[in-house]
């Protein structure tokens, strides 16, 4: 079995001011309705959850890059990151090559300025 990495980090203000300056353009340009609703439901903090999925996006796509090639297209909501019941999060990959990968495992932290996420990508 083959394993892909990828790792990113971000500003949680560039997310913020993302959101807020582009009346929904944003939002609904780059989570789906699930994500939007679960980092409303954190009031204070949902811009620190927001963030944390933004660098969740970006660490999928990059382990999962290069099956990607030039004959696949995805977009951020092709990458869905949700928690399940106990409040662990997982991804759900929309894309064509998706039979390509076994299992996605991330991990997901963040504090006052910052957000990181790790994905770690099995393939088949």
């Amino acid at each position: 079995m083959k394993f892909s990495c990828g790792t990113d980090i971000i500003e949680i203000s560039r997310i913020k001011n993302s959101i807020e300056n582009t009346e929904g353009a944003f939002l609904n340009k780059v989570y789906t309705e699930n994500e939007i609703k679960y980092c409303e439901s954190k009031k204070m903090q949902k811009y620190q959850h927001y963030a944390a999925r933004f660098a969740a996006k970006e660490a999928v796509f990059k382990a999962i890059s290069n099956l990607l090639e030039d004959k696949y297209s995805i977009s951020w909501k092709d990458i869905e990151v949700l928690n399940n019941e106990q409040g662990r999060p997982y991804v759900n990959v929309n894309i064509i090559n998706n039979k390509e990968i076994s299992n996605i495992d991330i991990s997901l932290s963040h504090c006052k300025e910052y957000a990181v996420a790790n994905a770690i990508v099995s393939l088949k």
